[in-house]
């Protein structure tokens, strides 16, 4: 065997939540390169089913699902759907995430709604995700959280967000703990900066702004789409067969950094 054989993920079964554009899309994509059927989910049926096509132009077969994350039981129906599909679930990827709000500020101007909505999308909606997928997991599997950057040190006039990613982080170093015994192995990658479309419609940067923005970063550039995926994938892939409860800070030499995902 090669050791490049060592990232396939051949007749894998893998759910990429968020990846109908930005981040979830190259890692959507990415994952069928390396060979798995994919599970296309998002809020907007018009970019699950672009990625799907996107996933079947590569031999493999796509499922697609639409609808919010934040909505009850919405997670444990995308399982079910999955399992119904294909039979069978080995890879979950919690990539939807991020925030709407266009507005930095403060903690002390954050409201209890605002703040729970943050949570429920960035923890709650993850937490409830991986919990569907290792009840589906018979035969083992891997579960990847993208957390970001902010959430690995302190984010002024960004806590809730921030916050909601660290939480993130916890949660999988606690449940690599607890399903390790099962053959789930569950590690987060934490993006630095990538300008996806949502990082310049909440952000609101210019192209000016990102340049001046990549100069400071050590690796001289901004991060890609997938510079994400092939971090994941090493996640999801028997590459990282003896690797559990880790997190990936890939900021290009940046200790953190903003990153704005899309649900």
């Amino acid at each position: 065997m090669s050791i490049l054989d060592l990232f396939r993920v051949d007749d894998r079964v893998a759910v990429v939540t968020g990846s109908g554009r930005g981040i979830g899309r190259g890692i959507a994509i990415a994952l069928a390169e390396a060979g798995a059927d994919v599970v296309v989910t998002s809020r907007r049926a018009e970019d699950v089913h672009e990625v799907a096509e996107q996933v079947r132009a590569r031999g493999r077969r796509a499922l697609e699902v639409s609808g919010d994350l934040k909505e009850a039981g919405m997670p444990k129906r995308i399982a079910e759907a999955t399992i119904a599909e294909f039979g069978h679930l080995d890879i979950w990827v919690n990539n939807a995430g991020g925030t709407d709000d266009a507005h930095v500020k403060p903690m002390t101007q954050v409201t209890d709604d605002e703040l729970r909505d943050m949570f429920e999308l960035n923890m709650v909606a993850a937490a409830a995700g991986s919990r569907e997928a290792a009840l589906r997991m018979t035969r083992g599997g891997a579960i990847v959280n993208v957390s970001s950057g902010a959430g690995m040190r302190a984010a002024p006039n960004t806590a809730a967000y921030a916050a909601s990613k660290a939480a993130l982080l916890n949660l999988t170093q606690t449940m690599a703990a607890e399903l390790a015994s099962q053959g789930i192995r569950v590690n987060a990658i934490s993006p630095g900066m990538v300008p996806t479309d949502s990082f310049y419609r909440v952000l609101q940067f210019s192209e000016a702004d990102l340049e001046a923005l990549a100069r400071t970063v050590p690796l001289g550039r901004m991060g890609t789409p997938e510079d994400m995926a092939a971090a994941v994938l090493y996640f999801a892939s028997p590459a990282s067969g003896w690797v559990t409860g880790q997190n990936i800070l890939i900021g290009g030499g940046r200790d953190g950094g903003k990153s704005v995902e899309h649900r």
